[in-house]
């Protein structure tokens, strides 16, 4: 693993946070149990906690899984990136956020797939050449609650991550889009889909 490569990865998962909670999590139950629970566990346990406190229905954990005992770089940059496009994404299961304000595949412009009364906004937000430790809500209407106003969002060009939007941009996601913010199908889903997520990998 080349010193470019470690870099260009912490740059691309960088706003992934948290980890001192679940060490410390991991720490307290270890004087209890020691040897018993995995991080795996307390990770997917400490997301449903958080989709929960946010407003959205509580769904099972499964419990049981052990940690794994190799950690690979390599691997972790298959994970989806807020900057890919939808066929990279796609496969899976560019530079920066002010690409998409500015400068978007490599022109003077904006991504077309944002609402033209909501990129002002967000331009004055994240100025160009402007602090890149700047946060802003992904989700502008239910800005402290976890619900599917995200898509709603998407299909109206307000999705502040570029992999948000670009789920608008292919027809078959398009449909996925289109019917979750139809309906209130999402929530059972999303319940489903991060339980069997949890299963990947167990043997």
């Amino acid at each position: 693993m080349t010193a470019l490569l470690r870099t260009e990865l912490t740059r691309r998962h960088e706003g992934v946070r948290g980890f001192e909670q679940i060490e410390k999590a991991k720490q307290e139950i270890e004087t209890q149990c020691p040897g018993v629970v995995s991080c795996a566990v307390i990770v997917a346990m400490a997301a449903r906690d958080a989709v929960a406190l946010a407003g959205w229905p509580k769904y099972a954990v499964e419990s049981g899984r052990r940690d794994g005992r190799v950690s690979s770089l390599e691997l972790a940059s298959d994970m989806p990136d807020v900057n890919d496009s939808i066929e990279t994404l796609k496969s899976k299961f560019n530079l920066s956020y002010s690409a998409r304000l500015y400068e978007f595949n490599e022109t003077n412009d904006s991504d077309p797939q944002f609402n033209p009364k909501f990129l002002p906004e967000l331009r004055r937000m994240c100025p160009k050449n402007g602090d890149i430790n700047v946060r802003i809500p992904m989700d502008q209407v239910t800005k402290d609650k976890f619900d599917d106003q995200i898509m709603r969002n998407i299909k109206k060009g307000f999705a502040v991550i570029a992999s948000d939007a670009r789920l608008y941009d292919d027809h078959l996601t398009k449909q996925v889009v289109d019917f979750y913010a139809a309906g209130s199908q999402f929530a059972l889903d999303f319940a489903r889909a991060m339980v069997r997520m949890g299963r990947i990998g167990v043997k």
